[in-house]
């Protein structure tokens, strides 16, 4: 950062933020896209293919429009792809980056909770556009020089781990502590107390672990730590009124939340979503889940986020036209925070979705009704499946915690609450089955809320 720098600044980037989500923005875009298509053409071999496919030219392209000329390209058709090179991970990073394994950074990669890992190899090309991102990022989220940041996002292989280490690197005047979700919440919270974090980064669930754990581990609440920043990411939570306002009054700190690696929320007191902060580099559209059409970026329409890089780069599962399989919202109306940029709220994962008599169910919706009931409920629930999803035969089976003290005769009023909030927020009538305080395993990192008992 230059000196004298205006830290009380609303952007990081003075020159490119103000613009975004505007004609002239627009515009850039399109020139942009215009100017590298060709590149990403001669150099990706992945891209390439699929153009090739579905029969365009780099020279169709002329305008963002025309991208939907190219098919949406997701987990599926990427583990497909695998299922062809015969699951040779050297041939798909080549076919990714257009590059060698030796000519990998960094590589990341999804859990494979759903099924195999998705790769998300890293170039040193890449890392000036992610540190740019990170940086707009953080800025946005009131982190200046000075401050110490605990960062508690798993570090093995996870995208919000190691990749966001790197991007750190160029933002001004802070340390950075790295603990990693895998070090537990004992070391966690003892690096935290010991090195004065006061900003910290990790999922939702770790967040609220810790406020459970804390009194154990140190004898006080987890407002001792002193944080006055929460950044979480990585799964539904910080989205949600009563996680966000349960959150912010345990530790006494601004919540913040971030989704896609370029989208993070704002200071307005209401959750109004995350703000789309790259339009100069990352392309967004919004498709049909299930026929991939496109749908038009107006407010309060839904659709899956798709993503196209503009420079050229091309690389990895941010190309052309990729989507990483989150169901977005999008507001295009001006946000009250009075910050640039349109806004979207994550609804759920497609590789999630679960359909009851025809109605799509997304885990968080789930969460969210769940959580509206704290302290009669933990928050804690797993979804039970009898079957492999999505198709779900009612009704939707729950295992929900109750919370310390709910007496058997008030969990059948509690348990009816539900039964109808649930109705009215998600249109099902679960099955609860009841269990009790701290029963449910917790988890470091992204909590699974689905139990698969077809497997046992």
């Amino acid at each position: 950062m230059e000196d004298g720098m205006d830290l009380n600044r609303p952007y990081w980037n003075m020159e490119i933020e103000p613009k975004l989500n505007t004609p002239e923005m627009r515009k850039i875009q399109n020139d942009l896209l215009v100017r590298n298509i060709q590149r990403m053409y001669d150099a990706i071999p992945l891209t390439k293919k699929r153009m090739d496919d579905a029969g365009v030219k780099p020279s169709d392209i002329r305008s963002l429009e025309d991208l939907r000329k190219i098919p949406v390209y997701g987990q599926p058709e990427m583990r497909q792809l695998l299922a062809e090179v015969g699951f040779d991970m050297k041939e798909i990073l080549r076919m990714l980056m257009g590059k060698s394994v030796d000519d990998i950074y960094v590589m990341a990669a999804t859990s494979g909770t759903t099924g195999i890992p998705t790769p998300y190899p890293l170039v040193r090309a890449g890392l000036p556009r992610m540190r740019e991102i990170n940086n707009r990022m953080m800025w946005r989220c009131g982190v200046r020089p000075g401050d110490k940041l605990v960062l508690a996002f798993g570090l093995s292989m996870f995208l919000a781990g190691t990749p966001t280490l790197l991007a750190m690197e160029d933002f001004p005047g802070i340390t950075i502590i790295p603990v990693g979700a895998e070090a537990g919440t004992t070391r966690i919270i003892n690096f935290a107390r010991l090195f004065g974090g006061n900003v910290l980064m990790c999922t939702p669930s770790l967040a609220l672990h810790l406020i459970e754990k804390a009194p154990d581990i140190m004898g006080e609440s987890v407002k001792a730590l002193g944080f006055k920043i929460l950044i979480c990411g990585a799964e539904p939570g910080a989205g949600i009124p009563e996680v966000r306002k349960r959150l912010e009054t345990e530790y006494g700190a601004r919540l913040y939340d971030m989704g896609a690696g370029i989208g993070v929320s704002c200071d307005y007191p209401e959750y109004q979503g995350m703000h789309w902060i790259a339009d100069d580099m990352v392309y967004y559209e919004l498709v049909d889940p299930d026929t991939r059409e496109s749908v038009p970026l107006e407010d309060g329409n839904t659709g899956l986020g798709v993503f196209t890089t503009l420079d050229g780069e091309g690389a990895g599962m941010l190309g052309l036209r990729m989507t990483m399989g989150d169901v977005h919202q999008v507001f295009t109306s001006p946000c009250p925070c009075g910050k640039s940029g349109f806004r979207y709220k994550i609804v759920g994962r497609t590789d999630d979705m679960l359909k009851v008599k025809g109605v799509m169910v997304y885990p968080a919706q789930i969460k969210d009704v769940v959580e509206s009931f704290v302290p009669r409920t933990t928050g804690a629930f797993r979804i039970l499946l009898d079957e492999p999803p999505p198709r779900v035969v009612p009704p939707l089976k729950l295992k929900i915690e109750y919370g310390e003290g709910v007496t058997k005769e008030a969990l059948e009023e509690l348990q009816k609450q539900i039964e109808e909030k649930m109705h009215q927020a998600v249109k099902i009538r679960p099955c609860i089955q009841w269990v009790g305080p701290m029963t449910l395993d917790r988890s470091d990192k992204k909590t699974q809320y689905i139990e698969k008992l077809y497997e046992k």
